[in-house]
């Protein structure tokens, strides 16, 4: 890959010498595509895909929370999983602000700032997951230990059920 195609979460990445593998696939330029596309796109099967979702909680914090992308998040279980009363999802408007990202291309990799980032648990029945690589049209794919270790993040139940 050329040396500018690189974003902040593959230089982290690279940094702390884990293994990934980045997976490109074709978008407008600005132009968010959603989750269960970018699954076919890049040929991937949905639930080794996964969103990175950012909320704030009744404590004013911020939390990051890392789901698969055809679930939702369950803001109750999130706030529970996170130790807060409760989570909001932020506005859109406000992605880029707190995280330093752009909608549609949200990495829990590489935020301005490391928040508390939970993963659904149902990551570590795979090999590898993928997430947004720092850009649209950029996913990472890794060992979800890796991400967990990187991001100083945990796993719990999140999403909502059926």
């Amino acid at each position: 890959m050329a040396k500018e195609a690189k974003t902040n979460a593959m230089r982290m990445l690279e940094r702390a010498k884990i293994p990934y593998t980045a997976h490109e696939y074709p978008h407008e330029e600005g132009q968010a595509v959603d989750g269960a596309s970018v699954a076919r796109l890049t040929g991937q099967d949905p639930a080794q895909v996964f969103k990175t979702l950012v909320t704030q909680g009744a404590d004013r914090n911020y939390y990051v929370f890392v789901v698969p992308v055809l679930a939702e998040l369950d803001l109750k279980k999130a706030a529970r999983a996170a130790g807060v009363k409760s989570v909001a999802m932020i506005h859109v408007a406000d992605i880029n602000k707190v995280t330093g990202y752009i909608r549609g291309g949200c990495s829990p990799v590489g935020m301005k700032k490391q928040f508390a980032t939970v993963y659904d648990e149902s990551c570590l029945d795979k090999p590898t997951i993928m997430v947004s690589g720092g850009r649209i049209g950029t996913q990472i794919e890794c060992a979800p230990a890796d991400l967990i270790r990187l991001t100083r993040g945990k796993t719990a139940p999140i999403t909502a059920e059926g």
